[in-house]
């Protein structure tokens, strides 16, 4: 079976962060009796993520997917984040431009080089991966450059997005509470997940 077929459960797992990063938006975005004008979302923003490692990673390419999920539906990113926090059933736009907003996310952030590169991953990842003993300690062993030439960050992480079930996600959006229940943890494993399906074929 192939590394990408044993990550099937990648795409579901993923699911949870964008809810969560939706749900941090959603709670930052209102509380004030002043109207606060709106930014563009067509205009590039910088994002600084509040974590680090591969949960940071993820923080910053979902808030820069729904920007650029904003632009695509001519809204604002507020409009578009409360639309979707109602839940229910989804438009194929806004299906297409969210999933389109993820993957120039990971474009953008590759050509401004802010992608890490996968050896930089590989503990993180491996920290919570159920592998035996001998593999996890021939992973660990392997140089920078064997794991860099065999994985782009830019690669697994479109992958996943391709593969995101976004219908789903979206329907589910029933409460605020209910997106921070779900913020960022499912997501940051899809991608330790990942990342260590494809390491044990370099073994």
């Amino acid at each position: 079976m192939s590394a990408w077929a044993r990550t099937a459960g990648l795409p579901a797992a993923a699911l949870a962060l964008v809810g969560g990063v939706l749900a941090v938006q959603l709670a930052n975005g209102g509380g004030s009796f002043e109207p606060m004008r709106t930014a563009d979302p067509c205009v590039e923003r910088t994002v600084t993520a509040q974590a680090d490692g591969i949960e940071g990673l993820t923080e910053s390419l979902v808030l820069l997917g729904v920007d650029g999920a904003a632009c695509r539906l001519d809204t604002s990113r507020e409009a578009f984040v409360l639309e979707l926090g109602q839940g229910g059933e989804r438009t194929d736009a806004e299906i297409d431009a969210l999933r389109e907003g993820l993957r120039d996310a990971v474009r953008r952030m590759d050509d401004e080089g802010s992608l890490p590169p996968a050896s930089d991953l590989v503990d993180e990842a491996l920290d919570t991966a159920e592998l035996n003993g001998f593999l996890e300690a021939a992973i660990r062993a392997l140089p920078d450059s064997v794991v860099d030439a065999a994985l782009k960050t830019d690669d697994v992480l479109l992958r996943a997005i391709d593969e995101l079930d976004l219908r789903e996600l979206l329907g589910d959006l029933d409460s605020q509470d209910e997106l921070n229940a779900q913020l960022e943890v499912a997501i940051t494993q899809a991608v330790k997940d990942s990342l260590a399906a494809r390491l044990r074929d370099l073994i």
